[in-house]
């Protein structure tokens, strides 16, 4: 006798409740990067309570300073140390630096509970501004630091890399599509040789790769294609379709690898982001929309035309680093999730699920009284000296804000004076002496801030000791806005 279909039915129903559930795609893996180029820092314990109150599990540091690591001990925080480019020399002449480097920066720290995962040798060593001077010690300095990891045991826990920008590839300009990628000429030898030597210690490929960047370049770059909402006209490429520029520029470098002979290298994105203020296309709105599409996409694990899936990313930055050269642009000190004082900028959705919200801020911050230092309209002779004084201020502290299409270059001649002498003054904690200006400026407890331009009051530095920035060349001083009022 046939069962009957209601039978047949019901036995397939409670066969599939017995069988195991299909596997969920690995949530994608995303990153920060915490970088320390500030004149007044965040105590390392805060900023790791605020990682972890946004359920960031993994970091990636450009140095291996003791005071941020030790802060990372315990919390099973996926962590990517790093040896700077001032480093590569020394470690490439002398392998006992290697050996020094991984005893006191790995074993140290691995004992005392932090997750080394990655060492980073270097941080963009071939970029193009840098004229090669890093060409002939990069590749020395990775093996010498594989040897010296290898000898103390960690060889195929910890994997070596070098971070490298994406300007290390291209596409020739009369056929700009992603197989007709290769890496840069001057270098394809050195490439080829780094690329199969990390391949075959297991290592991945770390790549920087910033949409911003291609709209900064190229005036006529296409502003749609630098995010992921389709809305730009898709280039196509050998059946793919390529609807925004991170995967075209990922996939150009899965082209580059495949013709250096390691089509299957793991690739690890080290930095994408989008900064916020310097230049007319760094603002929230489109920090916000950019940071809103990546991580959708992050979240779905759809990878690129060429390598879909799951990829492992790190968000660039973590916090404003006022101290950051500017030779890139003056949105270079504007990259950061979260403001100098720990507070996030826009509503975000890290798991990029859609449960947009304000990420959680750094708890405890104390600031400087609420005071500020702005030009003072009744000074005798106020113009005399006037320039010279604002050089002076803008040359010791972040006056970036005041460049074109930048935050506060809509300020008045005297609104632009009295950000510089505040910026200065923040800088140097407030001193007295920082607010005078032979006259030209006073203290005043009334907020200057005006309109969307902040006039900040700087927090108090946890180290003990505010951090010099650094001297920028008059040339650069005389970029922002204010010089041309005067």
């Amino acid at each position: 006798m046939a069962p009957r279909p209601a039978a047949v039915a019901l036995a397939v129903a409670l066969l599939l409740l017995l069988l195991p559930a299909p596997a969920a795609a690995a949530a994608a893996a995303v990153g920060v990067n915490w970088g320390t180029m500030m004149s007044h820092r965040i105590h390392p314990s805060a900023v790791v309570e605020m990682l972890r109150a946004n359920d960031v599990d993994r970091v990636k540091l450009f140095d291996a300073d003791p005071w941020t690591v030790a802060a990372l001990a315990g919390l099973g925080v996926q962590t990517m140390l790093a040896a700077p480019n001032d480093q590569l020399e020394s470690l490439a002449r002398d392998p006992r630096r290697a050996r020094d480097w991984v005893r006191h920066n790995v074993t140290a720290n691995l004992n005392a509970g932090v997750d080394v995962r990655y060492v980073a040798v270097g941080n963009e060593p071939f970029l193009k501004s840098y004229n090669g001077s890093f060409f002939n010690i990069t590749f020395p300095a990775l093996k010498k630091m594989q040897k010296a990891l290898n000898e103390a045991g960690f060889g195929q826990r910890i994997k070596v890399v070098v971070p490298l920008n994406a300007d290390i590839y291209s596409s020739p300009e009369n056929k700009p599509v992603p197989s007709a990628g290769s890496f840069r000429k001057d270098i394809n030898d050195l490439m080829v040789d780094i690329v199969n030597f990390l391949h075959v210690n297991d290592a991945p490929f770390v790549v920087n790769i910033y949409p911003f960047l291609s709209l900064y370049q190229n005036p006529n770059f296409p502003l749609n294609f630098s995010f992921f909402d389709g809305a730009t006209k898709p280039v196509y490429d050998q059946g793919m379709v390529y609807t925004n520029v991170f995967d075209a520029n990922f996939d150009t470098l899965v082209w580059s690898l495949s013709k250096a002979g390691v089509p299957d290298m793991r690739i690890i994105v080290g930095e994408v982001g989008w900064p916020t203020d310097g230049d007319k296309n760094a603002n929230v709105k489109y920090a916000q929309r950019f940071y809103s599409g990546f991580l959708k996409k992050m979240a779905k694990n759809v990878g690129t035309p060429l390598r879909p899936g799951h990829m492992e990313v790190y968000l660039f930055a973590l916090i404003d680093e006022n101290q950051k050269s500017v030779l890139p642009g003056r949105f270079e000190r504007n990259w950061g999730l979260f403001t100098y004082d720990g507070k996030p900028k826009f509503s975000m959705d890290l798991s990029g699920n859609g449960e947009v919200n304000y990420l959680a801020e750094v708890k405890g911050m104390q600031y400087l009284p609420s005071q500020w230092c702005v030009f003072n309209k009744d000074a005798k002779d106020k113009y005399k000296d006037l320039p010279a004084s604002v050089n002076y201020a803008c040359s010791n502290a972040d006056c970036t804000p005041l460049g074109y299409g930048s935050s506060c270059n809509g300020l008045s001649h005297d609104g632009n004076i009295s950000y510089a002498f505040n910026i200065y003054f923040q800088t140097t904690d407030q001193d007295v002496r920082a607010c005078s200006f032979g006259g030209l400026a006073k203290i005043t407890t009334t907020n200057a801030s005006q309109g969307g331009c902040l006039f900040p009051v700087q927090i108090l530095s946890v180290s003990g000791r505010v951090v010099p920035l650094i001297f920028l060349p008059l040339s650069l001083v005389l970029l922002v806005s204010v010089f041309t009022l005067l």
